[in-house]
């Protein structure tokens, strides 16, 4: 093999040709249908970020190559999520959870730093080899003495893409905006981030009685207001994706929080202390009906954070949510919730306060949300320094006397 002349995408294209040319002998796929895409094969004139959505958004099984410098890509966390979100899709609508996420070692990588949002994969990589799971694709390429184990590796994961493919059907989506794709891996440098979300709506049993019960269950959090388009709440989709962009998330129905806690001051963290953080609040319109709630999301709302937000959720297609009724209950939320509200309006996700009526715009705005939230709270919070002795920082000290004698002009002709 050849040094590559300095490209450093060399060997990731050699390994694509190989896994392609193995792929097209496992499969029955006429000569003229391409097995794969690589966005490597575009030029810059080629609209590449409306060219790679559209294969992101049906290329039935996703193949990242897992090292140090992929997870600080942020191109590469932006693939990673809009993939991801297509298997969340299929999850939300009928309750099957997908797999067409086949990782592959390009080399070996620590475990234990993998991004939260890649944890729950199945990184089971012991049928390709010791050496493999040591040095990973790229180590058994470079060295000429395990060309063996390289070409044993390549069909072995060209199998796995082929079973995968042909197992999982994943359906194509509508394909994502790629300049406003979130990134699924945190910032390179940046510690764990952490997030609460708290879900403001009634029970089955604390409805008023006119209303419909098709959305709701026995806790705040089986709230389903896209039940016409989702068989799962609206939390559990939510803290999926939040989980997904890379964030510890925590979640609560408002009706179990402490009122003496001042929301995004602080609450439980994950050690049971508490800690500021984030946070949504996850909001029925129909939980403002009962007066006691209305009353404690008031008084949510007066001692709010600046990086407190809030999602409104409401399907167009229910007909209690139009109408005079409707009218009526948008009133009351913003007598309830004013300034939160008018903060979400000032905002580039302003829709979030203004009602999301489908899924998909849910699912759309929820990672704009997340990520406000997080620049309101590293621009406000309090920073707490670690605990230990205070050490000063060192100052740089002027001149403790004045460099003329008193009286005497300076070089400006000023006393």
């Amino acid at each position: 093999m050849g040094n590559g002349g300095g490209d450093p995408d060399h060997w990731v294209c050699v390994l694509y040709q190989d896994l392609y040319s193995t792929i097209m002998q496992l499969t029955d796929l006429p000569a003229d249908v391409p097995a794969g895409f690589m966005d490597r094969e575009m030029s810059s004139g080629d609209g590449w970020p409306h060219v790679l959505s559209e294969n992101l958004a049906r290329c039935r099984v996703f193949v990242p190559l897992l090292s140090r410098r992929y997870f600080a890509s942020e191109m590469c966390g932006r693939e990673w999520y809009a993939f991801n979100e297509r298997q969340l899709q299929v999850q939300a609508v009928d309750g099957r959870e997908v797999s067409a996420i086949v990782p592959a070692l390009w080399t070996g990588i620590d475990y234990t730093q993998l991004p939260d949002s890649v944890r729950h994969l199945h990184l089971d990589h012991s049928s390709f080899g010791d050496r493999y799971a040591t040095n990973g694709i790229y180590g058994l390429m470079k060295l000429r003495r395990l060309r063996d184990e390289y070409e044993e590796a390549v069909f072995t994961l060209a199998q796995r893409i082929v079973q995968v493919a042909e197992q999982t059907a994943l359906p194509p989506s509508r394909p994502r905006d790629y300049e406003h794709t979130p990134s699924a891996f945190r910032p390179r440098g940046e510690g764990p981030r952490r997030i609460h979300l708290t879900v403001a709506a009634p029970t089955r049993h604390t409805l008023p009685e006119d209303r419909d019960p098709g959305s709701y269950g026995d806790d705040a959090q089986d709230w389903n207001p896209y039940h016409s388009e989702s068989t799962r709440p609206l939390p559990a989709i939510a803290q999926e994706l939040i989980r997904s962009l890379d964030y510890r998330i925590t979640v609560s129905s408002f009706d179990d929080e402490d009122t003496d806690t001042t929301p995004g001051e602080a609450g439980p963290g994950p050690d049971g202390k508490a800690e500021a953080r984030p946070g949504i609040l996850l909001v029925d319109r129909w939980a403002l009906t009962d007066d006691e709630r209305r009353r404690r999301l008031r008084d949510f709302d007066r001692v709010s954070r600046p990086w407190i937000s809030a999602i409104v959720p409401w399907n167009r297609a229910d007909l209690q949510c139009h109408g005079e009724r409707g009218k009526q209950l948008t009133a009351t939320l913003e007598e309830t919730l004013p300034h939160i509200l008018e903060r979400g309006r000032r905002t580039d996700c302003r829709i979030a306060v203004n009602g999301v009526p489908t899924l998909k715009a849910f699912t759309d705005v929820l990672p704009a949300v997340v990520a406000h939230s997080t620049r309101q709270y590293l621009k406000h919070a309090e920073a707490h320094p670690p605990p230990g002795p205070h050490v000063p920082r060192p100052r740089l000290m002027g001149p403790v006397q004045p460099p003329y004698p008193a009286g005497e002009p300076d070089d400006e002709g000023e006393a």
